[in-house]
């Protein structure tokens, strides 16, 4: 019998002797479940292996790890930090040049916001083994050309390019200037709300460089006092826009790496736009770049000729809410481009020739390709991951250009997700579902025939048996109003359905999100175990508004951010509280960002419904959120007042009738603290008793070990003390 096998055995009968081990937040935030995975897994071009990073416990030391995507053995040790004392150890992450022979590696990484940092960075030559600091100071985003001859990057607002022979610097831009001008790099909003921080890339000789620009100057400033353990806290004053208010003036422009001249794109059509993204085509001279206007309806793809600037319109969509923008563009040798779109109700793979002209919808059904992986030009063949499965799982298909031939690779019931080799000759499936710790396994690419396992969570596995861990039950909730929302639920291990149980409701709500999702447990999982084994029931249910069902239920709260996202937990609520075994007086809801506007107007509107609620970092009015989240769905405050104010917590504050807990991070970036202040004035103004608590410091995740344990204990407290 194998120690394994006698581990388990031994751990049922101590589950049977002494029953269930407990799940607490001081085991949840120790990692004491955590699974293990490969850490920044990098497929790499140009042959068929793959790079992972990892960490030697005992020496403290990192390697970046060459593997063959077919044996999956490690084929070199590419750099190791004991060999680099410069490294100090430590990698916070790498790229490679096109030619795979030189990797930029950053270390003492400073966070600045959300995706955004400044670090150190070392260039490492893998044949010569040889390893130089950059610069003497930290920088942003550092990127080599095509044919790794220049590294551009970010430093205080200005882009410049450096000669990895020479070791010159260029400065590419001088007008930079914080609070003012941002040449390269995004500002704020773009960050947050379009995902990205390098707005520069290079065309495909190497020869150009094209850049955004972000004249932020008449953006209103927003400060917030940091208060560490100085005498005087500091304050932190950065630009951010709130609905209806002025966003950055923002500019296209080409740079001559040769002559060292800059020419600015025409794009004087345009008034009050976004640049969501810039993409060199596969031509050299042709530039791609998405332009959105204010109210994000209308979106064009345009080519822009890298020697004279000039743009033109090569595809146009509108929609009557939103146009969400894409990363899947993908250029063929020919310039015809992949792209995906919703524009048939469903988001979907098209395919269209180099002017532009619609070639082939390459997939089609009521489902959602959720992410591309990529094409095969030897094969004419397309990979993704949809929903064809079911909206709550993922499932990983293959489609010949054409849109026939089309083969499940992975569609196991569950979450699938892919790591294709270069040649697309193998992928590395990462699947876990409700039931099963994430696993990592190779499979071959053509039919989907897995042919090693590389990580089962064994470990994991093992230990768990003795927590004896309930299983999300998946459902479908049908509301009075005839309503099908995806649910789950969570039941105490020794559920006796003759009892009543009190409800937790968990919940996030907002535009095109899911939470009802087929796969492994993260913290907050943990956390709702934890309070099944302490006698509740514990439920989400993705309301109207949320994803992955098409667009006409994600976009129905178009201009009524809040009307029906509560209406459907509010009546779902009502459901839970006809069954048997719930008891409908104490039923309770929990959210953080939207979440957390949507628990406040539950707990207010819904005050005959929910016996108590948390409120983790809450919007609470939208006029305090930043312009192009809110108008997206709102419009601007001008345009839309009703849509702002009627469904905005901090205005039902008089409706109060259960306990209320407020919870806030004071060094929160993204949804202010200025909005849990003026919810604090207004209950106060309304004579209604509430509980708070602020994180000094903390930004919107309100993170940290001893933190989050302190925040989860305060939260589990609560719940068990009002419901």
């Amino acid at each position: 019998m194998n120690t394994s096998r006698i581990t388990v055995i031994l751990l049922l009968l101590v589950t049977t002797v002494f029953g269930q081990q407990k799940v607490t937040v001081e085991n949840i935030y120790h990692g004491v479940f955590q699974a293990k995975g490969m850490d920044k897994l990098q497929s790499l071009k140009n042959t068929n292996q793959y790079t992972v990073l990892n960490a030697d416990e005992a020496s403290g030391s990192m390697e970046i790890d060459l593997y063959d995507f077919a044996t999956l053995k490690k084929v070199s040790n590419l750099i190791d930090t004991k060999n680099h004392a410069a490294l100090a150890g430590k990698i916070d992450s790498y790229t490679f040049d096109s030619s795979e022979k030189k990797i930029l590696i950053a270390c003492n990484s400073r966070q600045i916001f959300r995706h955004s940092f400044i670090a150190d960075y070392f260039l490492y030559d893998i044949t010569s083994k040889s390893l130089t600091k950059l610069f003497d100071f930290q920088v942003q985003e550092p990127t080599f050309s095509p044919d790794g001859t220049k590294i551009a990057y970010a430093k205080e607002n200005n882009l410049y390019v450096y000669d990895v022979t020479s070791k010159k610097i260029t400065a590419v831009t001088t007008d930079g200037k914080k609070n003012a001008v941002i040449n390269g790099i995004t500002d704020w909003v773009y960050e947050e709300e379009f995902a990205f921080v390098r707005a520069f890339d290079w065309s495909q000789d190497s020869k150009k460089l094209a850049y955004i620009r972000f004249d932020e100057s008449a953006v209103p400033e927003f400060s917030m006092a940091m208060y560490h353990k100085d005498l005087y806290p500091k304050i932190e004053t950065f630009k951010y826009p709130k609905a209806g208010e002025k966003n950055s003036a923002v500019s296209l422009h080409i740079y001559d790496a040769a002559a060292n001249a800059t020419k600015k794109v025409d794009l004087g059509n345009y008034n009050d736009f976004y640049i969501p993204r810039l993409k060199w085509t596969n031509d050299s001279n042709v530039l791609s770049a998405q332009v959105l206007n204010r109210h994000q309806d209308n979106l064009d793809l345009l080519f822009v000729d890298g020697t004279t600037a000039v743009a033109k319109v090569v595809l146009n969509e509108k929609d009557k809410a939103y146009v969400d923008i894409t990363d899947n563009l993908t250029f063929l040798k020919d310039n015809s481009f992949i792209w995906t779109s919703e524009k048939d109700g469903f988001n979907h793979i098209y395919l269209y020739d180099k002017t532009g002209k619609l070639k082939n919808q390459v997939t089609k059904g009521n489902w959602e390709v959720t992410s591309y992986y990529g094409f095969d030009e030897k094969t004419k063949t397309i990979f993704y991951q949809s929903t064809e499965n079911g909206s709550i799982n993922r499932a990983i298909y293959r489609i010949s250009l054409d849109g026939k031939n089309k083969i499940a690779l992975a569609k196991t019931t569950g979450t699938n997700a892919a790591t294709f080799s270069p040649n697309f000759q193998y992928f590395i499936n990462t699947f876990s579902s409700a039931a099963q710790p994430t696993t990592y396994t190779l499979n071959e690419a053509k039919t989907g025939k897995e042919i090693q396992v590389i990580e089962n969570n064994k470990a994991l596995s093992d230990k768990l048996v003795a927590y004896n861990l309930p299983v999300k039950e998946f459902f479908v909730l049908k509301t009075a109003k005839g309503i099908e929302l995806n649910t789950w639920i969570l039941k105490p291990k020794d559920f006796d359905p003759s009892k009543k149980y009190p409800v937790f409701m968990y919940q996030y709500s907002g535009p095109g999100s899911q939470q009802v999702n087929n796969d492994w447990n993260n913290k907050d999982d943990y956390w709702f175990i934890s309070l099944t084994q302490q006698g509740y029931i514990v439920v989400c249910v993705d309301g109207r508004g949320t994803g992955f069902k098409g667009a006409d239920f994600k976009k129905v709260t178009q201009k009524e951010l809040g009307k029906y996202e509560v209406e459907d937990q509010i009546d779902a609520a009502k459901v839970l509280g006809t069954y048997p075994y719930v008891d409908a007086s104490r039923i309770g809801m929990f959210g953080w960002s939207y979440g957390g506007f949507m628990a406040s107007n539950c707990i207010f509107q819904g005050n005959d419904v929910f016996k108590m609620a948390i409120a983790v970092a809450p919007v609470t009015n939208w006029r305090f959120y930043d312009s192009v989240y809110t108008e997206r769905y709102l419009q601007t405050p001008q345009e839309n007042e009703s849509g702002y104010d009627q469904n905005s917590p901090i205005n039902y504050v008089d409706k109060l009738k259960g306990k209320f807990l407020l919870i806030h991070g004071s060094g929160d970036d993204n949804v202010h603290l200025q909005n849990s202040m003026q919810m604090m004035e207004a209950l106060i103004q309304a004579n209604k008793q509430f509980d708070s608590e602020i994180y000094p410091d903390k930004d919107h995740h309100i993170l940290g070990t001893e933190t989050r344990i302190h925040l989860y204990t305060k939260m589990t407290n609560f719940i068990k003390e009002n419901l």
